[in-house]
């Protein structure tokens, strides 16, 4: 059975964006007699605000999705510890404590998340009495899992190649797990067959099937899907105050509608589809 998922961070209000991959990963678990998770990623701090949860609950049904809610990932921070004590045990973990301006300034080269690490604290022992965060050394999971593959059902079948991020980042200083490892444990223990996200996020897949493969997780299929842009032809981002669902909402517009034209591929005035 398919198993898609819908994932939002409760940092700031859905826009448009996270509507068209809702619909999409909504639509596609229906086609195919399948269920449609709704997880919240609330474990940014402070910036995760509780109440936009139930926010993200009422646009989804102003949208007119149907879905399974699974545990948030507040509730699983037992998990991440000890998967990250783990790696850190097999050797596949280091200490950093360098900050994003340090990494900026050794090495100007750029990677799908930024200034690639160079790797500088590399072999540094873990000093429990400061904040740290723990990066993947790339190249010992590499050798240990050796070449691997994944399968896009848009793009087709693909090497997982993670050097181009350097050692990213799976503890952060201030959160108990990055994006790329609680992602992907909770993709698995949700049983999701099916990632579905925008093609933005497509770069992040490598990482994600050298950590399944580490830790002997199952392994999905992906549907990255385009992702929309604003009138200057910018990806949609909460950071860029793109007009939320909530307020299109409130202001009485028909969600059920919305959808459907999204589905048909009309998009409100000013937005458009990426194409490659």
């Amino acid at each position: 059975m398919v198993v898609t998922r819908f994932a939002p961070s409760p940092n700031g209000s859905l826009h448009l964006g996270h509507a068209y991959s809702a619909v999409t990963a909504h639509d596609i678990a229906r086609q195919r007699g399948g269920r449609f998770l709704l997880r919240i990623e609330d474990i940014d701090g402070v910036r995760s605000l509780p109440e936009k949860a139930d926010e993200f609950r009422r646009d989804l049904e102003w949208l007119g999705l149907e879905w399974d809610e699974v545990p948030a990932q507040s509730t699983r921070l037992e998990d991440y510890e000890q998967v990250a004590q783990y790696l850190l045990h097999e050797g596949l973990l280091y200490p950093c404590t360098c900050t994003r301006k340090e990494i900026e300034a050794l090495n100007p080269r750029s990677g799908p998340e930024g200034a690639v690490y160079p790797g500088t604290c590399k072999g540094q022992a873990l000093d429990p009495t400061k904040p740290v965060a723990l990066r993947l050394d790339v190249a010992a999971a590499l050798a240990q899992t050796g070449e691997l593959f994944w399968e896009d059902e848009v793009d087709g079948t693909q090497i997982a190649n993670p050097r181009g991020f350097g050692d990213v980042v799976l503890v952060r200083k201030d959160a108990p797990a990055s994006y790329h490892l609680a992602a992907t444990l909770d993709d698995a223990a949700d049983g999701v067959t099916l990632v579905t996200r925008g093609e933005d996020l497509f770069d992040a897949t490598h990482i994600h099937r050298v950590l399944q493969e580490l830790l002997g997780l199952p392994v999905p299929l992906w549907h990255h899907h385009p992702i929309l842009l604003d009138e200057q032809g910018q990806k949609l981002a909460k950071r860029r105050h793109s007009p939320s669902l909530a307020e299109r909402r409130r202001a009485g517009e028909d969600g059920r509608a919305l959808a459907d034209g999204m589905r048909a591929g009309r998009f409100p005035a000013g937005i458009t589809l990426a194409t490659a």
